[in-house]
């Protein structure tokens, strides 16, 4: 049974930050978590240390996860502020209200804005773009639903980073 959620938490970034990352909304685990990519099988973190040569943190660590984001100039959050959603079932998905990315685009200089998988970049372009005017490149999701990525992968598409 879907129930309509609002995202518990805020966007992490500072004045540094000039890559955005988006998200679709938060899992059940990292809703208890109050924090991004909080499935312990999501391979974000593994992806982000990877590609920026770094050890990767461990999973309760959520310290170390902003650090890691801040220390290479990078932003997250999600393109999704509230849905009716089950579990974290992205295809269950609907009744969408988009997040204002001016909280960050106000605040930073971002001159890229990534979405990590299909569905926050489904999001991103039927309900942001059109309001702020800016592309947004899809890479494939770190979810462990997207099973057909290997972790090599993954950190060779998300190498995009660094540029």
């Amino acid at each position: 049974m879907s129930e309509r959620l609002f995202h518990p938490f805020g966007p992490l970034f500072d004045e540094n930050s000039r890559v955005l990352i988006l998200g679709s909304f938060p899992s059940v685990k990292s809703r208890q978590q109050n924090f991004f990519y909080g499935h312990p099988q999501n391979r974000f973190w593994k992806v982000i240390a990877a590609v920026f040569g770094e050890p990767a943190p461990a999973h309760g660590d959520i310290e170390g996860k902003k650090a890691l984001i801040l220390k290479h100039h990078l932003a997250l959050w999600d393109s999704i502020e509230s849905c009716r959603i089950e579990g974290s079932s992205d295809a269950s998905i609907r009744e969408v209200r988009a997040n204002d990315l001016h909280r960050i685009l106000d605040n930073c200089r971002i001159e890229r804005i990534y979405c990590n998988g299909k569905k926050s970049h489904e999001m991103y372009k039927k309900y942001i773009e059109p309001a702020i005017g800016r592309e947004a490149q899809c890479l494939p999701s770190t979810s462990p639903a997207n099973a057909a990525w290997s972790l090599e992968r993954l950190t060779k598409a998300w190498s995009v980073l660094r540029s």
